[in-house]
């Protein structure tokens, strides 16, 4: 049974695949400056998100076993997967497909 913690756990890492995209798109991006290519919108919102999704982590673990916690940021990565095929257009391989196929085995094994 997935009880609230562990949901706000998911959303938590959820958020914090957002902050990475945004990260990522702003590299990306052109700047005019080497101070606009760290200090920028997208950055400062991205670390902003950040310590929104580490605020509610911290929160989360109120409900969630710490061997818990480890399994559930591993969704992080098939987030990630999935945003940056919406948002930075990039292409879904054969290869990633077997790796979150592989994330998901392991997260359904541990987290028994």
């Amino acid at each position: 049974m997935i009880n609230k913690y562990t949901l706000l756990f998911l959303l938590s890492v959820f958020i914090a695949s957002c902050a990475q995209i945004m990260l990522k798109s702003s590299a990306n991006a052109e700047h005019g400056s080497i101070v606009r290519e760290y200090i920028n919108k997208r950055v400062v919102g991205a670390y902003s998100i950040f310590f929104t999704s580490t605020i509610l982590t911290i929160i989360a673990y109120r409900g969630v076993e710490l061997k818990r916690g480890p399994i559930l940021e591993s969704a992080g990565y098939i987030y990630v997967l999935f945003l940056s095929w919406i948002f930075l257009k990039e292409k879904i391989t054969g290869n990633k497909i077997m790796g979150t196929i592989l994330i998901i085995g392991g997260i359904y094994v541990f987290g028994l």
